[in-house]
């Protein structure tokens, strides 16, 4: 009979996943770097589970020359609730090893998937809010332009260049999020069944 208990790795996994999700709580999530030749030294927009953090002010300044809404933490529902979030799933990672049933792991990676898909759907519409709502008596109008940094990756704006890359926090939920996959094919044995097709 197939048994529905986790492997001994799959428990240590999960521990250290359960360290990871506290751990990105602490550090930046998500970065983006702004380049211009009037500033070499470059700024960056630092997003952290309950905050924003970073060279804010001058991105403010800057923003309100063409338009765009000024950032303040405390306009986002997001950085009150996330921290929450991510420390149920720790909470949930270390109760997985207790509760110790393969099919509740699969259940946590399908609902870690479903959060990350919607972090991301709802940092897209974060960023086209910013980058389209322009106020229409902005010093600074260029027709058709709008100012939407990337969800991931690099785009240039005006003579910005944007960088928006994860920062230690997110590089921290990719690591736990690959460990669950890991996790799940081990303990499914989706790897032998791969191999045999």
């Amino acid at each position: 009979m197939e048994t529905t208990k986790l492997a001994l790795v799959s428990k240590i996994l999960l521990f250290i996943i359960a360290g990871l999700f506290i751990s990105s709580l602490f550090v930046p999530m998500w970065q983006i770097d702004l380049d211009a030749p009037q500033y070499p030294e470059g700024l960056v927009l630092k997003l952290h589970a309950n905050k924003i953090g970073g060279d804010v002010e001058i991105i403010n300044g800057l923003n309100h020359y063409i338009g765009m809404a000024t950032l303040h933490t405390e306009n986002f529902i997001e950085f009150k609730i996330l921290p929450y979030i991510v420390g149920a799933f720790s909470l949930i990672s270390i109760a997985l090893i207790f509760i110790n049933n393969r099919k509740f792991v699969l259940a946590f990676f399908g609902t870690f998937i479903l959060f990350v898909i919607l972090a991301g759907l709802d940092f897209y519409r974060w960023n086209y809010e910013y980058g389209h709502n322009l106020d229409p008596n902005a010093a600074i109008k260029v027709p058709g332009m709008a100012y939407q940094p990337p969800l991931i990756g690099y785009k240039q704006l005006l003579n910005f260049g944007a960088y928006s890359v994860p920062d230690i926090g997110g590089w921290y939920l990719i690591a736990a999020g690959v460990m669950l996959f890991y996790i799940v094919f081990k303990e499914f044995n989706l790897f032998k069944r791969k191999q045999t097709i």
